[in-house]
This record gives structure tokens, C-alpha cells and sequence, in this order.
């Protein structure tokens, strides 16, 4: 019902910066709250950040607090996730979701998930 296509992963040195984009279709677009998640190998998949159907309300894990930024620009039905100041520790598999008006920091309440887009840490 809902694709969602992220990109803008890579392979990026300690310190540096990456924006990341998650691309959806339809054009209810501006009716759902997207958030973006992370996998890191051999560990659950963990909040990182969320964003208002709107783009009005944001909201991120306190690890990622002051470094990560989400955006959205509802015309291009897209999401963005600014990432600086990298650390090795960020190194997972960034997915971004979309849930049906209201946002959420809990996996189990997105319907909507894209394929995920690797981030490689280096130290």
C-alpha cells in the first residue's frame, strides 16, 4: 500500500556527515508520521528519530540527540535524516516507517517500512 525507498547510506569516517532520504509513495503522504530506525548487527532495532505528519513536531532518542536532524518536505513525499559528528557506534542499518496520522517511538505501531540503507562507521 505504501513503499517506502531509503537512501543515502554509505561507508563515512568517524566525524563526518550524511543525509539520508526516504523516498514514499501516494499522495497521503502529508497524513503520516514517519520515523527512522536502526539495526546494528546483533542487536534489536532501536528509536532514533520521528516527525509529525505536519513536519510541526520532532522528536529524537537521546543518543542521537543534537547530532541527528529529521525533516520532511511533504511535496516531494520524502523524509531526510541529517546525521553529523558520526561515530562508530552508529553503524546500522538505518530503516525509515510511516504510521497513519500520529507519531510514535514504537516499532510495533509503524505499518510501513522501506528496506533500510546501510551506514558504515570507520574509526
Amino acid at each position: 500500500q505504501v513503499q517506502l525507498v531509503e537512501s543515502g547510506g554509505g561507508l563515512v569516517q568517524a566525524g563526518g556527515s550524511l543525509r539520508l532520504s526516504c523516498a514514499a509513495s501516494g499522495r497521503t503522504f502529508s497524513s503520516y508520521a514517519m520515523g527512522w530506525f536502526r539495526q546494528a548487527p546483533g542487536k534489536e532495532r532501536e528509536f532514533v528519530a520521528r516527525i509529525s505528519s505536519t513536519g510541526g513536531s520532532t522528536y529524537y532518542a537521546d543518543s542521537v540527540k543534537g547530532r541527528f536532524t529529521i525533516s520532511r518536505d511533504n511535496a516531494k513525499n520524502t523524509v531526510y535524516l541529517e546525521i553529523n559528528s558520526l561515530k562508530p557506534e552508529d553503524t546500522a542499518v538505518y530503516y525509515c516507517a510511516a504510521r497513519y496520522r500520529h507519531a510514535t517511538s514504537r516499532i510495533g505501531e509503524y505499518d510501513y517500512w522501506g528496506q533500510g540503507t546501510q551506514v558504515t562507521v570507520s574509526s
